[in-house]
């Protein structure tokens, strides 16, 4: 739990980040650039075991790293910053508290994770504060026509980043009925974000970086820089190493971090205001987690006596 809130934490102030970004640069520039960055310092940690990983890998894993670059890089990134082009932040915002939703309703029905009373509230709590962060219940707040097209590339990207939630779920459920080596949360990174790049690169190629990159100052190289090793590197290794000790549904209940994160920097660096929506927002999120953690916590020492008496079986029997 642990690593996933310090990797939706991460994640949510990408928003600060592209928003010091937006304008300046391409958004697969941006994209490519960070990744670069990112695997500059990722690399240098992880060469050997990096090697031995790709020697080892099986056709299925392969395509699980490819699939996870392919929705939750690239195209959560892209249909996200295309659709702000045709619909506002605020409706955007709204639409993005779907990706608990629909996380949660994909583990259930086809990973078959359980779902108690307390893990089901913190769950809705993390919903609902979402939603009120994003002043779904604030009065003149309303979907127009005209955002359609942009409403459901928002809805896309959530899609895709819930699918990807699922696919990281999988792979690690796959690897332990195997019983293959767990690939490190380095290593994994490191993969995804190679695949990624060489999505990004022609489509990058075509928005001419080198002219763009020449024009910007120091402000957004920090952002850049900030959008690469951090949101992108630490981030994604700590979603992998916690999505590997928790399902999926402790995971949808923590993305939540995500617009509260957004939020708090909002009112902290850009000065922006919050009303008490957001704030009594901010604490449902806060509560919602609290929920699933209670519950997860409650989990462990009942695996822990399981696997203790297995192991005395097993000494017993020898």
């Amino acid at each position: 739990m642990f690593y996933l809130l310090g990797a939706f934490t991460l994640a949510g102030t990408s928003v600060i980040t592209a928003w010091f970004l937006n304008g300046k640069l391409g958004t697969f520039t941006i994209t490519a650039v960070s990744l670069i960055l990112a695997l500059l310092c990722m690399l240098p940690l992880c060469m050997k075991d990096l090697m031995r990983t790709i020697q080892r890998l099986t056709l299925r894993e392969w395509t699980y790293l490819f699939f996870q670059a392919l929705l939750g890089m690239f195209l959560f990134r892209m249909l996200l910053l295309y659709a702000l082009l045709y619909t506002s932040t605020a409706e955007a915002g709204i639409l993005t508290g779907t990706t608990p939703a629909f996380t949660v309703i994909m583990a259930i029905t086809l990973l078959k994770e359980s779902i108690n009373r307390t893990k089901l509230a913190g769950i809705l709590s993390t919903i609902v504060g979402i939603m009120v962060i994003q002043g779904l219940f604030t009065p003149g707040h309303s979907f127009t026509l005209q955002h359609v097209f942009g409403n459901l590339l928002v809805l896309c990207a959530a899609l895709s980043e819930s699918i990807f939630n699922l696919l990281s779920r999988a792979s690690t459920v796959h690897q332990k009925r195997s019983e293959g080596e767990a690939i490190h949360p380095v290593v994994q990174t490191t993969l995804v974000s190679a695949i990624t790049l060489v999505l990004c690169l022609i489509p990058a190629c075509l928005e001419r970086p080198v002219t763009a990159l020449s024009t910007i100052g120091v402000q957004e190289w920090f952002a850049l820089v900030w959008y690469g090793p951090m949101v992108t590197a630490v981030a994604f290794i700590m979603w992998y190493a916690g999505i590997k000790r928790c399902p999926v549904s402790t995971a949808a209940a923590f993305s939540g971090m995500m617009p509260f994160t957004s939020l708090l920097l909002s009112v902290l660096i850009l000065k922006e205001t919050a009303g008490l929506e957001q704030w009594g927002g901010g604490i449902l999120v806060i509560l919602g987690m609290i929920l699933i953690g209670r519950q997860q916590a409650k989990n462990v020492p009942f695996k822990k006596k399981i696997a203790s008496d297995q192991r005395v079986l097993a000494e017993a029997r020898e």
